[in-house]
């Protein structure tokens, strides 16, 4: 009877009580609402369309788990740092960005190492992978494994053998009154005269500071040897110093037959050449009484979190569906970028890109970029003159001492 009496008595106070007993639990639970994830991508302004279909697919995928706010701002890859670095609080969750930034980022603290990295490894090639990491540690996801340049050309009026000195090119431009173009403005095109020449530049061990020896008096080729090179082209009828935007206006007007950029512009180039676009490694230039073959900076282009994000952790799978192998297929197909994703790369599309091709022919004469912030402003200076024939009238050794202590300046 105390059993019976009992058994009805815990029968009663479930009825009437059912969250306090076992049957009742899966009533009573609360159901979480998906929390609202604010996040803000920095991405170049061309890419634009590109990552609005990304966000797009990315809140596909992650349908329920979160109400999804995202915010494109364009921002310029070789500025994202210093605009990062100014207000990291206030600055992008999500951001692209050259891969020469990412030690300045990374020792500020901007970016923290991948919580996984090892899929990462795996999945993309090892110079891209390298670039993005600081010694054997990941701090970004690979995006691009084609930030270099070489040289593109209209087939109407170079073939294959014209294309492989720049002399017999700045020749022809010039005979047919239109103009061969490279941007002087920027010492990482710059580079292309000096990198082949045994005079070199790069980073200190200090990883801020450089070296520089591109006023070396003696040797084979001498500072003033590649400096008389730059002036006998910048006096070329053929030549043009021009911007990568001047550069694309000058092809579409019919001023400009050949130039050099990179892959960013080759489906802008294609479109307006069609089936005349030619793409080649850098030809030779005459220096010191010989023929050099001109050199290129390389490097990729990365996707970072920001540390001080308030949804890390969704900033995070975002970066990383940004650089997924599907989304690198489709940056090539919309933006004729090449993949930093092994699986990618090997394409078919990708590997019979006119643009593609002519990087990987260049890429035996490339160096992956690394200088700090003082080489830009001083080689910049040194250029834009030689570009303007000399317009200081300043002795060629003196202008190269100057640019050497700028840039090594501590």
């Amino acid at each position: 009877m105390k059993k019976r009496a009992l058994l009805g008595i815990i029968c009663f106070l479930m009825l009437f009580f059912p969250g306090c007993g076992i049957w009742g639990q899966e009533d009573n639970q609360v159901i979480a609402k998906p929390e609202n994830v604010e996040l803000l991508v920095w991405g170049a302004e061309e890419d634009k369309e590109l990552l609005q279909q990304i966000f797009a697919s990315f809140q596909t995928e992650y349908q329920g788990q979160a109400i999804f706010s995202i915010t494109y701002a364009p921002m310029s890859e070789s500025k994202c740092k210093d605009t990062l670095l100014a207000n990291l609080e206030q600055g992008a969750d999500v951001f692209t960005f050259a891969d020469d930034q990412l030690n300045a980022l990374a020792a500020a603290g901007a970016l923290e190492p991948l919580l996984e990295p090892q899929p990462i490894k795996e999945a993309n090639l090892t110079n891209a992978v390298e670039a993005a990491s600081v010694g054997d540690i990941l701090y970004a996801y690979p995006l691009t494994a084609d930030n270099g340049y070489f040289l593109y050309y209209d087939k109407r009026y170079f073939n294959e053998e014209d294309v492989k000195t720049l002399d017999g090119m700045l020749a022809i431009a010039a005979r047919n009154n239109k103009k061969l173009t490279m941007d002087w403005s920027s010492a990482w095109y710059v580079y292309a005269f000096f990198g082949n020449t045994g005079l070199e530049v790069g980073l200190n061990p200090d990883g801020i500071t450089n070296f520089c020896t591109w006023n070396q008096t003696g040797g084979d080729i001498t500072g003033v040897d590649v400096a008389q090179a730059m002036l006998n082209i910048a006096r070329s009828g053929g030549f043009a110093n021009r911007t990568d935007t001047q550069f694309v206006d000058g092809v579409r007007n019919g001023s400009v037959i050949a130039g050099v950029s990179g892959v960013w512009n080759a489906v802008i180039l294609e479109d307006i050449w069609g089936e005349y676009t030619g793409a080649a490694k850098l030809p030779t230039f005459t220096c010191a009484g010989r023929q050099i073959q001109m050199a290129s900076f390389s490097g990729c282009k990365l996707v970072g979190v920001n540390a001080y994000s308030a949804h890390k952790e969704w900033a995070d799978k975002l970066a990383a569906w940004i650089a997924n192998e599907q989304n690198q297929r489709l940056r090539f197909t919309m933006r004729g970028q090449g993949p930093a994703n092994i699986q990618a790369a090997a394409s078919a599309e990708v590997q019979n890109s006119p643009a593609i091709a002519a990087l990987l022919e260049q890429a035996e004469f490339s160096q992956l970029q690394r200088v700090g912030g003082k080489f830009w402003d001083p080689v910049t200076l040194f250029a834009q003159n030689i570009a303007s024939n000399n317009r200081t009238g300043e002795d060629l050794q003196k202008q190269l001492d100057k640019m050497v202590e700028a840039i090594t300046q501590r």
